[in-house]
């Protein structure tokens, strides 16, 4: 099992093998819903994605592979000053040696990705297949049964209630108000403002297949919470 093991981290580019070390260094300590496990996560099913999506050329791949390794590591959740950091990410790629088109493509999807830009109708027009598989790969991990789970170890490592029925989803929300820290909410009002919008959000054809099962698992979840919550079960 050991030599197996080293044999299959051999063959990884270095590149791949280093962002991986970035990733456990500077995510490591976070709380469980975007630590570096859920980057490897998000990693491992972008790539699967990118096979059905018969994604092949080594390139490419390299930056699927980079962009899914590193795209929550400036998350402007875990910063001081709520804004999105690319500085290390940035630093990282310099010095890997990566051709400038790579860079760029990896940092455009990282910055382009999130939800919050897609809200505010910011992200990219004409997403490439790249740019939709990693987006497609980060949001199946916030969906199902592991996105449930990182919904509520988020709200708790922030001491959100888990439900108030008194504080109601907010609706149209804008990119402020979606990022603001000040505003007080509940954990399962995010199901309702973001995490039961993301399947009809899916951009590749094997993105949407997936999203439906963990889909429609939040869906009676959620519709169990609500008999639970109020005695009804």
């Amino acid at each position: 099992m050991a030599a197996a093991a080293a044999a299959a981290a051999a063959e990884k580019p270095v590149a791949v093998r280093r962002a991986e070390e970035l990733v456990e260094r500077e995510m490591g300590g976070r709380d469980a819903s975007h630590d570096a496990a859920h980057a490897l996560r998000v990693r491992d099913l972008a790539l699967s994605l990118a096979a059905e999506e018969g994604l092949s050329a080594p390139g490419r791949l390299l930056t699927v592979e980079l962009a899914a390794l590193l795209h929550d590591v400036g998350d402007y959740k875990y910063t001081k000053n709520n804004v999105e950091d690319m500085s290390v990410v940035e630093k990282f790629l310099e010095e890997v040696g990566l051709e400038e088109w790579q860079k760029d493509d990896i940092v455009s999807i990282i910055k382009g990705m999130g939800f919050k830009n897609e809200i505010s109708k910011k992200s990219i027009a004409e997403p490439t297949l790249e740019f939709a598989i990693v987006q497609d790969a980060d949001r199946l991990d916030a969906i199902g049964a592991i996105g449930i789970a990182r919904c509520f170890t988020y709200g708790g490592s922030k001491n959100s209630t888990l439900h108030d029925p008194r504080i109601l989803p907010r609706d149209n929300l804008s990119k402020e108000k979606y990022m603001s820290k000040e505003e007080k909410q509940t954990s399962i009002n995010h199901f309702h403002e973001k995490l039961f919008k993301l399947k009809d959000m899916m951009k590749t054809e094997a993105g949407k297949r997936r999203a439906e099962k963990r889909h429609k698992f939040m869906e009676d979840f959620v519709a169990e919470f609500y008999e639970e919550w109020s005695g009804r079960a």
